[in-house]
């Protein structure tokens, strides 16, 4: 047995390691910082070491095997013990360091975060980079992406597991186009809120979950609203108001973007106000990582900057 593990390069499990958690060739080799052709000599050498296929091709990607399902767990508790052993907190040098960091974001957090977070970036660690995405995950593969992401910065409220600090807070409220004639001084009364059609954006990372907003109309008695346009993102709720006689409520953030240039307004309400908080979410085994250490520092300043610049809307 001792002769069989000897002839095993040690680097195999990190190679493993990022193979069945990314189930793809070119994310596991950027992972590595290997090329693809290095990962898939690491996985020929693997599904001989192991007799088993491990990934299995179905259609354009792969799946785990049987096998590879089952040491899934064992191999992450073994990374995380050779860690914990060898010490996974070497020094991070921003100055120095060329790392790729990786970040998925809802795409409203993204309009408010990307660029503060980017410039500092590049003001303090010159030679790394960032990868953005957004945020469009299915709740219960949640917690497989915050696994594949340094950071994933969501909305609070939805019980999303890992660690978590607040990032920027913001408010709803509610957008109509300029002129819209149910907006008497300025002001939608509950009866034109309950009567005029509503534009709403879906966020599938909430699952079954019922979001702030929602639990405010229906404490309003708003239960039954006449919605007419849903759209997958927060972003092009404005867009999807202007010019006409629908409703939407967006971060204050977004709609101070978008007034002049969509000829909206924002209307005033009875409703209780509805704040949102934006956090950064990341995996359990990622608390002492050095370069995510100094990643979550980095965006703590960044939230400073935001928080200071928001003013009332």
């Amino acid at each position: 047995m001792r002769e069989r593990l000897r002839a095993v390069d040690a680097n195999l499990l990190l190679a493993l390691h990022a193979l069945l958690e990314e189930r793809n060739l070119t994310r596991a080799g950027e992972r590595m910082s290997m090329s693809q052709p290095a990962m898939s000599g690491a996985l020929t050498r693997l599904r001989k070491h192991f007799d088993d296929e491990l990934l299995v091709r179905v259609g354009r990607g792969f799946e785990l095997s049987p096998l590879a399902e089952r040491l899934r767990p064992e191999v992450e508790e073994a990374v995380e013990a050779a860690e914990a052993l060898l010490g996974n907190q070497r020094e991070f040098d921003p100055e120095s360091s060329n790392r790729r960091f990786t970040v998925s974001m809802s795409e409203y957090a993204m309009t408010v975060l990307a660029e503060p977070l980017t410039r500092l970036l590049a003001e303090q660690a010159p030679g790394c980079s960032i990868a953005l995405d957004a945020v469009d995950v299915a709740p219960t593969h949640f917690e497989t992406q915050l696994m594949r992401r340094d950071l994933i910065i969501g909305p609070l409220g939805f019980d999303f597991p890992g660690r978590r600090q607040p990032v920027f807070t913001d408010h709803l409220v509610c957008v109509v186009a300029r002129g819209n004639p149910r907006v008497v001084d300025g002001h939608l009364g509950l009866d034109d809120l309950r009567e005029m059609p509503h534009a709403v954006a879906a966020f599938g990372a909430a699952g079954d979950r019922k979001r702030p907003l929602e639990v405010v109309l229906e404490q309003s008695g708003l239960v039954d609203r006449s919605v007419m346009v849903q759209v997958t993102s927060l972003l092009t709720l404005p867009f999807a108001v202007s010019g006409t006689e629908m409703c939407a409520f967006v971060p204050a953030r977004l709609a101070r973007r978008c007034l002049d240039v969509l000829g909206l307004e924002i209307a005033a309400t009875n409703l209780e106000a509805v704040q949102i908080t934006e956090a950064a979410h990341w995996h359990v085994r990622r608390e002492n990582e050095p370069a995510v250490v100094w990643l979550r520092r980095l965006l703590y300043d960044v939230a400073v900057s935001v928080e200071d610049e928001l003013s009332a809307v």
